[in-house]
């Protein structure tokens, strides 16, 4: 099992990334997939989780009507489209998967997951 991110960058406040979470040695789409963040300092959180029941998408308040998580299973890559980024979004970010169906595996037991090693994402004032 290997995750690998990238798109992340210097970016303007209000401007607009598109983070990729590249899969291999599983099929991502019959998994759930999480994102987090982590400044540093502070705790890693997650922010977003795509599962495979429904395609229920999840997001952290912080993050709910700015970001969107989708999937490309041809590709079988995981998105985090994030916009009107604010400088309070710089951190690195990861993705990770707990090899289960459900955002609750990989959002909150996290022990298990499988960790990317993460991209960095500035956003300047």
């Amino acid at each position: 099992v290997q995750l690998v991110e990238s798109g992340g960058g210097l970016v303007q406040s209000g401007g607009s990334l598109r983070l990729s979470c590249s899969a291999s040695g599983f099929t991502a789409d019959i998994y759930a997939i999480g994102w987090f963040r982590q400044i540093p300092g502070k705790e890693r959180e997650g922010i977003s989780c795509i599962s495979t029941r429904d395609g229920q998408r999840d997001y952290e308040d912080s993050v709910k009507g700015r970001f969107t998580i989708s999937r490309d299973s041809a590709k079988n890559t995981v998105y985090l489209q994030m916009n009107s980024l604010k400088p309070e979004d710089t951190a690195v970010y990861y993705c990770a998967t707990g090899l289960s169906f459900d955002c609750y595996y990989v959002m909150v037991l996290t022990d298990g997951n499988h960790w990317g090693k993460g991209t960095l994402v500035t956003v300047s004032s």
